[in-house]
């Protein structure tokens, strides 16, 4: 009697444990064991988390740099029949790691591609950050320099949604920097630091004061993190007119940071308030 749950010529995209691994899925245990073929970006990395499980099968490199040369080796071993299995070094493949190129050739061809699903950082760190998740936006990783980052926030910077990003914590302090600056003082951040480890850290606050808690805290620039950013909220209605106008005349003359806190100081409203409704109107 075959007990097998694999079946042949089919591609598996295989989510593995983002850190804890007693996350795995006993599906994905059984898939990783049964397939003739494990597709990997690291076959040391994946080597280890087989071993725990005592998965003793072949494993084959592919990542972003030999993904396009694989694809057609790959949709071969699968039109003979062969099942493969793909993983990433941590998730669900494909969500901001290689395979996107891989799936699609394979659809191309009409072969079975087929997800096991599990674990994945940017959807675990949503729904433990308190932010609206009936809408929001998956944007990847922000660029490593602060120009680039500057420039993908501000064309965020009416997005309604809430926003998910990848971010290395070693930049966070620049990041947050890049969010005051671009998005505004007010906005509402959440980081969610090495996800099911040992040192898992949520933490939530204005971009603001944000940066003040990672700079007293280094601990806090380890390891890997998800940045969530609260979407965009038109206050607008709620300042009075004769506000708004004051603040459009004073952006006329200098940076919305000081205008800001002279109509503040002017009406008796709080400068965090205007801030985002100045960047509207610049």
């Amino acid at each position: 009697m075959n007990n097998s749950i694999v079946n042949p010529g089919t591609l598996y995209i295989v989510a593995t444990p983002i850190g804890n691994l007693a996350d795995i899925t006993q599906r994905a245990i059984e898939v990783l064991t049964q397939v003739d073929i494990i597709a990997c970006e690291d076959t040391r990395h994946t080597g280890k988390l087989l071993s725990a499980f005592s998965i003793k099968n072949k494993t084959l490199s592919m990542h972003d740099h030999n993904e396009r040369q694989r694809q057609d080796q790959m949709a071969s071993m699968l039109q003979e029949g062969k099942s493969i299995a793909l993983v990433s070094d941590a998730g669900t493949p494909l969500i901001s790691d290689p395979g996107f190129h891989l799936v699609r050739h394979c659809r191309s061809l009409g072969l079975s591609v087929s997800p096991v699903p599990g674990a994945c950082a940017a959807i675990s760190a949503l729904s433990v950050a308190g932010l609206p998740t009936d809408r929001f936006s998956f944007e990847g990783f922000l660029p490593s320099k602060s120009g680039a980052r500057q420039t993908t926030l501000s064309a965020l910077k009416h997005e309604e949604r809430t926003m998910v990003f990848y971010d290395a914590p070693r930049r966070a302090i620049d990041t947050l920097k890049d969010i005051v600056e671009t998005l505004g003082s007010a906005r509402y951040v959440v980081i969610a630091r090495e996800l099911t480890k040992t040192f898992e850290t949520i933490h939530s606050d204005t971009a603001e004061n944000f940066v003040s808690w990672l700079e007293q805290d280094a601990n806090q620039l380890k390891g890997e993190m998800v940045l969530i950013i609260e979407g965009h909220k038109n206050d607008a209605s709620e300042i009075p007119p004769q506000v708004i106008k004051t603040l459009t005349l004073l952006l006329a003359e200098m940076k919305p940071k000081k205008a800001c806190a002279i109509a503040a100081e002017i009406h008796g409203v709080k400068k965090n308030a205007l801030y985002d409704i100045a960047l509207s109107l610049k």
